[in-house]
């Protein structure tokens, strides 16, 4: 991925233009069910209903109303940008969306993600999180030699022995059920916290591996296309991951995340919320979801730090941990998606 392609709404009452929510809307290609496209084409059908219906101005308590416009199942990434810009709107378009700790100063902790590649990059990656203070490694394995992968492990594991790192592993589905059990074994030699997605979603062997894995179980792309409540707790109930990575632009927008935590937390599962690769504008809505959920574990939120050419916000990464500058200001200008794509 070289680039980033990012479509935002913009909502206002035209009484005061001045004042506007924004919302992103940012589906990942092969991941998100909706294409670039359909999200495209879907996002202005939305916009001239609103723009044909009289409605004025939301406050927070009657958003369901504009709601009612979303598409009834899949295309998460429009609604999360929906639920972002009418939230947005509503709290005066200040790009709060939730008004909790998190745009008071509180802080998130957060893990720093090593990405795939040759040894030396991923050793040199560690390094440099490790230096900057992250505490909370993911690492994604699975696309190198195992026995390379279990090599990079290790040496985490002796060098960094005095500071305490909790290792997270994110296979991305690329195990096979045969030879999963024996390297789920190996990997656990390391004190792992978890692993994401060993399995291909929907792979029936699924359950059983969460089930005898020695390393607990998190599950992400699983949950992508899962929309109703019933076929949330259907897959709850058949697989019990220890854990779920939730993603607002591919797991259902804003309430859905919220919906998936509550369910999650009555049958003891763990869970933890990730960014897809937004924009500030959509991270941004991310941590104040994050907040307003009680998350307690490091979070996957921090992946802004990515672009060249991210919108100016207010967004800090230090030491490993996501905050909210409250003496820093958003620098949009005269907002125009195209001046602002990734």
């Amino acid at each position: 991925m070289k680039d980033r392609p990012s479509l935002f709404i913009k909502l206002w009452n035209d009484r005061q233009p001045e004042v506007y929510g924004l919302g992103e809307c940012a589906p990942l290609e092969g991941l998100s069910p909706e294409t670039f496209a359909e999200a495209e084409s879907t996002l202005r059908s939305i916009a001239d209903q609103i723009n044909s219906s009289g409605y004025s101005a939301p406050e927070v308590n009657h958003i369901n109303q504009f709601m009612s416009l979303r598409p009834h199942q899949g295309f998460s990434s429009v609604v999360f940008a929906l639920e972002t810009a009418l939230r947005d709107l509503a709290y005066g378009g200040r790009r709060v969306v939730f008004d909790n700790a998190f745009v008071r100063g509180a802080v998130i902790p957060i893990n720093g993600l090593i990405w795939m590649g040759g040894m030396d990059f991923m050793l040199q990656q560690i390094e440099i999180k490790v230096r900057e203070g992250f505490r909370c490694l993911k690492i994604k394995v699975g696309g190198i030699d195992f026995e390379k992968e279990c090599d990079i492990l290790q040496y985490v594991r002796r060098k960094y022995y005095r500071e305490d790192i909790t290792l997270r592993l994110d296979a991305n589905g690329a195990f096979k059920a045969d030879d999963a059990p024996y390297k789920l074994k190996e990997l656990s030699r390391f004190a792992i916290h978890s692993i994401e997605q060993p399995l291909k979603p929907g792979h029936p062997a699924l359950p059983t591996l969460c089930s005898t894995s020695p390393i607990p179980i998190a599950l992400d792309e699983e949950l992508i296309g899962v929309a109703t409540t019933a076929e949330k707790e259907e897959l709850l109930n058949r697989i019990n991951p220890s854990f779920l990575i939730l993603k607002p632009t591919l797991h259902g927008g804003l309430s859905s995340v919220g919906e998936w935590v509550r369910m999650a937390e009555q049958r003891g599962i763990g869970w933890w919320i990730t960014s897809a690769l937004e924009s500030n504008i959509g991270l941004n809505a991310i941590a104040q979801l994050t907040c307003q959920l009680g998350a307690t574990l490091p979070q996957g939120l921090g992946t802004g730090q990515l672009y060249t050419n991210n919108i100016a916000s207010p967004l800090r990464v230090e030491a490993g941990l996501l905050r909210y500058d409250t003496r820093a200001a958003w620098k949009l200008g005269d907002f125009h998606a195209e001046e602002s794509v990734l």
